[in-house]
């Protein structure tokens, strides 16, 4: 948890980074400049690296483009500079997305590139990362994302990270409202975002001697399930080549169903009666409103067009085959949640509200599955719970995605990330691979104490590996290929060794439920629930209990 003092620091320090990029008229030098089809963008230099912000990768999503699907960049001969990243995506401002206290705006399809060089590859593997956020917060402005380190680790590498539209902006169903015929993919703009920035880096990367046929897609939470969600998608088929998702999979979506409380509560916030009055929003009022919806954002809609009704289907059906995939998730995935609920006693009491909300979708007989798995662990029941998510929302997914995609000769890697942050009750939390993987370990916000030179100079090159070769391993550490049969998983702590079928129990206890495709956000939740009920009957006990003993001290004090 940030104190307000640090809370106030980061935020003046990351909003004094931002500037607007502006045409350039005058002399530059060419050592620093790429020519792309929209403009020659000119970088800023660091030791030997060359940092491009703030490249646009589509239009501005204004005017008569809000709530539209991206579209593709215009032709410019000019020069610009590439020294300022985007501005964020509308979102509240919060904590533990550093970027949000960067400037936002609708206008924020932007990506960054990092080029070292002293390298002088002329075709370099690249790394496109999309940040998480649950996809209603984050942004390449977040300092943990600055790739200037990884490409000094790595010179061979070119990394690229992408910024697209979230919360209401990039993910709202107006099927149901007037007018909204003319808005259908609204409720996927983000996933569209991504797809056309994946377009412009296959058409432009070669000018900054990239191999726009090794590409790497990686991303972490949102940006698990976004690249977990791409391969399954017939417009971004031959955009990448390669999938690295953390702590997200195609599990982290919503059916049209469950994206209906969100549009009412848009329209109720708003007072907005149709599409039209809605368009007729400034952008000033889209944030007011946003402060009061951010928590109730959707994940990326099971539309049945975009994305199937059943995203684990394509992995089974061999649509994926043709990629490499690493994925993975961390121990203590829940455990990130403490901070996001304000501390330990507020998750004490959220998570159980959470569990019983989900429970009850549940069969007797996978009731009964739940309860066995329960058994088998040990300590408070809120460590039970939340290892009760930690699998269904996170690692039987990411199985699940690599079970499918190996059964058809698709090359998978799992890892399992146990290396705990020094944050209290956090563990291997959600988030906390994130500074070894950008090789920044000043970057402390989930870890707590700067992360291990040692494993972050190994997991650096892990990531980097798979994205030169399709194989993570490194010297002294063989990382096997995943399949059905052994199920030979990284285990990556300060001694990363392989373990086959970890948690092999939960797993064949849990995986039944998968099928429930069970909701993975905290914002709407029934209260209605055994767990709240007995909270309310001990409340009325004590009340009751106090007045009680008010009389009595009362009485006494009479006599």
């Amino acid at each position: 948890m940030l104190k307000n003092e640090q809370k106030m620091n980061i935020k003046q320090m990351i909003a004094a980074r931002y500037g607007e990029n502006k045409r350039l008229s005058g002399d530059f030098d060419p050592a620093l400049a790429v020519k792309c089809v929209n403009g020659t963008f000119v970088a800023k230099a660091e030791e030997d690296v060359s940092i491009f912000l703030g490249i646009p990768f589509a239009q501005p999503p204004v005017g008569a483009l809000r709530w539209k699907r991206p579209v593709p960049v215009q032709p410019d001969g000019g020069v610009y500079e590439a020294y300022y990243n985007g501005k964020t995506p509308i979102q509240t401002e919060w904590k533990t997305e550093q970027a949000s206290y960067y400037p936002q705006g609708e206008d924020c399809l932007y990506l960054n590139i990092w080029c070292n060089r002293a390298c002088s590859d002329s075709k370099k593997p690249v790394m496109v990362f999309f940040h998480g956020g649950s996809y209603g917060w984050g942004g390449t402005a977040d300092p943990l994302y600055d790739g200037k380190n990884f490409v000094c680790a790595h010179p061979d590498i070119i990394l690229v990270t992408v910024g697209y539209r979230t919360g209401m902006m990039g993910f709202v169903d107006f099927s149901t409202v007037a007018g909204g015929e003319d808005f259908p993919d609204a409720p996927n703009l983000g996933i569209l975002d991504q797809i056309e920035a994946l377009r412009w880096v296959k058409q432009n990367i070669g000018g900054f001697a990239g191999d726009a046929d090794n590409i790497t897609i990686f991303g972490e939470s949102a940006g698990g399930g976004s690249v977990s969600l791409l391969p399954i998608i017939a417009e971004a088929k031959g955009l990448f080549r390669r999938v690295i998702a953390e702590s997200g999979s195609v599990a982290l979506t919503f059916s049209k169903e469950e994206c209906a409380d969100f549009t009412e509560r848009l329209l109720k916030e708003s007072g907005a009666r149709n599409m039209d009055e809605l368009m007729a929003l400034s952008e000033d009022e889209l944030k007011k409103i946003n402060e009061e919806l951010n928590q109730y954002n959707n994940f990326p809609q099971r539309d049945g067009k975009l994305i199937p009704l059943d995203p684990y289907t394509p992995y089974m059906d061999g649509t994926t085959v043709g990629i490499d995939m690493l994925i993975g998730t961390n121990a203590n995935e829940s455990n990130y949640w403490i901070g996001e609920l304000g501390g330990i006693i507020p998750y004490r009491f959220g998570v159980p509200i959470k569990y019983e909300n989900d429970i009850r979708l549940l069969t007797p007989s996978d009731k009964k599955r739940v309860k066995k798995f329960m058994s088998l662990l040990k300590g408070h029941e809120i460590w039970r719970l939340s290892e009760f998510f930690n699998e269904i929302k996170f690692r039987l997914p990411a199985i699940r995605q690599a079970e499918g995609h190996t059964r058809n000769g698709g090359r998978a890697y799992m890892y399992y990330w146990t290396q705990p942050s020094s944050v209290l009750f956090r563990g291997a939390c959600h988030a906390v691979e994130l500074s070894y993987v950008f090789q920044n370990p000043q970057e402390t916000i989930f870890i707590g104490k700067p992360a291990d030179p040692k494993l972050t100079k190994q997991v650096g090159e892990m990531w980097a590996n798979f994205a030169r070769t399709g194989d993570p391993s490194i010297p002294g550490f063989v990382w096997p290929e995943y399949d059905e049969k052994r199920r030979l998983t990284a285990i990556i702590s300060l001694s990363p060794h392989i373990e086959s079928d970890p948690l092999k129990e939960q797993r064949k206890l849990l995986n039944p439920i998968l099928r429930y495709k069970i909701n993975p956000s905290y914002a709407t939740l029934d209260y209605n629930v055994p767990f709240v009920r007995k909270l309310a009957a001990i409340a009325a006990g004590t009340v009751a209990s106090v007045a009680a003993a008010g009389v009595l001290l009362w009485k006494a004090s009479k006599k």
